[in-house]
């Protein structure tokens, strides 16, 4: 009289699919969540990356301004030079 549990019954199996199902979609949240944090992760990392490229930039473009502006100078000085060359010689 003493029967153990049949598993193949209708109650026991949907109960099994319910369990393995639940841990399947929880297991599965988890990953999605780990992995949209490490990508969160790595865009902050590539927007701090580019505020960093686009300063050097900026002083770049503004060390080139400083030396045309110095390169006119000297051209302009240049060209003194020569015109007095010019007239002495």
């Amino acid at each position: 009289m003493t029967h153990g549990p049949v598993l193949a019954s209708g109650a026991n199996a949907t109960a099994i699919t319910i369990s393995v199902g639940i841990i399947f979609i929880i297991g599965a949240v988890i990953a999605v969540v780990v992995w949209s944090y490490f990508r969160l992760q790595s865009h902050r990392a590539d927007a701090v990356a580019m505020a960093e490229y686009r300063k050097l930039a900026e002083e770049a473009v503004a060390n080139q301004h400083e030396l045309r502006t110095e390169l006119a100078k000297l051209t302009e000085h240049v060209q003194a030079v020569e015109q007095l060359m010019r007239d002495v010689g």
